[in-house]
């Protein structure tokens, strides 16, 4: 693809946002961020990294940028079923990638957080900001993660102060409005920055409110502090007139840990990217991921981990649930650093195909350049074993519940994982009714 693409070029005449002077550094990663899209283009199935996964239907659309016009038009009522309420430190909500406050309930300031739009903190406080955007996620080879650096207005702010222990999540949903006729594309921007010795939780839930085509062009980047802890929760739940395009971005310190979980329960077309960087001694990441799919839907999983400092620790655990004709992509790669030794790495995904359409692709890869390490990796690929059928049939269940039953246990060893209790919750009573397996075994076969 190439930068004459309808959805290039519906960019490529917009006049780049102007940054006030008081911020021209905001001005020249715009700019420079803009340049490398156009040097770039849109990436094909002719790049190793995009090889499973066409953006065909994304190029061929003239998108135009969300605006803040939406935001008025959403009630509570549409978005109440999606808060925690009282469970969160912080609930943002946005529309369409713009901050809607009335939705919102954002925490005052206090002791060790401080939460708030992207958008207000550019223009209140931009020296928080400055040293921050676009340090992690620097988007050099990453065409979609540039356009939202070069259109970057609004999304979240997150700061916990050296020491903090922040009990309670921060609840950021984004919410899609697109309308029938007018396809757009929303470019949500978190940061986050977690001092040395901090702990917190951040929740992303992406939902639409709409059946129109819509983009969600999604970059968070995080900067762990020593000793830092945090968990990272992203939950898809778009509608499959929805594409997702989201990347997250990690540097970690000395002795830090992170974990993330990675949900896709919706979307048309959706592609996920994580990159970490174990930039410390000691630094440990947790990669689970799980993606249940069905009808046409494409779903892509993409993750590096780059061990760079000794004595580091990586562990992934991607699954993948398909029925339809779906099809899911897992790439992941660990590379371990000439000076990382006493490296441990794993790295598994499994993929259950539960119809005769449905179809995985996996390439999980390690590049080890030091000689003291344990790494391993691993994936499958098949169904559901016909002896597990046979023994719980043997205990009375019928065919299509002890389907369900194998399915949602293979399903629930990532959602168990998730250390935020409501939102486990949540998606263990979604596992609980979903009954996929209604068909008779002759049709999956």
């Amino acid at each position: 693809m190439t930068q004459t693409s309808p959805f290039l070029s519906s960019f490529s005449n917009l006049v780049q946002p102007s940054a006030s002077p008081a911020a021209p550094w905001l001005a020249r990663l715009r700019e420079a961020a803009l340049a490398r899209v156009g040097e770039l283009g849109l990436p094909s199935t002719r790049h190793e990294a995009w090889r499973y996964t066409s953006v065909e239907p994304i190029a061929r659309t003239a998108f135009r940028l969300a605006d803040a016009s939406a935001v008025t038009g959403v009630s509570g009522d549409a978005v109440a079923s999606l808060s925690l309420g009282d469970q969160a430190s912080a609930e943002l909500v946005f529309v369409d990638g713009h901050f809607a406050p009335h939705l919102s309930s954002v925490a005052s300031p206090r002791a060790g957080l401080r939460v708030d739009s992207l958008a207000a903190a550019l223009r209140e406080r931009p020296a928080d900001v400055e040293p921050h955007l676009g340090r992690v996620a620097t988007g050099e080879r990453e065409p979609f993660t540039s356009l939202n650096a070069a259109f970057v207005q609004d999304g979240a702010l997150v700061q916990v102060a050296r020491g903090a222990v922040i009990e309670k999540p921060i609840h950021l949903v984004f919410v899609a409005t697109a309308p029938a006729a007018t396809p757009i594309v929303s470019q949500p921007r978190v940061l986050v920055i977690a001092e040395e010795a901090s702990q917190l939780a951040i929740v992303e839930r992406f939902v639409s409110l709409c059946t129109g085509v819509h983009l969600s062009n999604a970059v968070t980047e995080i900067a762990l502090g020593e000793s830092a802890v945090l968990e990272h929760v992203k939950l898809g739940r778009e509608r499959e007139s929805g594409f997702h395009v989201g990347s997250l971005h990690v540097r970690q310190a000395r002795a830090s840990s992170f974990s993330s979980r990675w949900i896709v329960l919706g979307g048309g077309l959706v592609r996920n990217e994580i990159r970490t960087l174990l930039d410390g001694e000691g630094a440990c990441a947790t990669l689970d991921g799980l993606t249940v799919g069905g009808g046409q839907q494409h779903l892509d999983s993409q993750t590096s981990i780059e061990h760079l400092s000794p004595h580091c620790e990586s562990r992934q655990l991607y699954k993948a649930v398909l029925d339809g004709a779906s099809r899911s992509v897992f790439n992941g790669r660990v590379l371990v650093a000439k000076n990382a030794q006493k490296t441990s790495a794993q790295q598994v995904n499994r993929n259950l195909l539960i119809s005769k359409e449905a179809r995985a692709d996996t390439k999980p890869q390690l590049e080890i350049y030091a000689d003291d390490v344990k790494c391993s990796h691993g994936a499958t690929i098949g169904k559901l074993d016909a002896n597990a059928i046979f023994y719980l049939r043997s205990r009375g269940l019928g065919e299509a519940e002890a389907r369900a039953v194998l399915t949602q246990a293979f399903a629930a060893e990532v959602v168990s994982r998730i250390g935020v209790a409501p939102v486990r919750e949540e998606l263990e009573r979604w596992l609980s009714s979903w009954l996929p397996l209604t068909r008779s075994s002759e049709e999956t076969r």
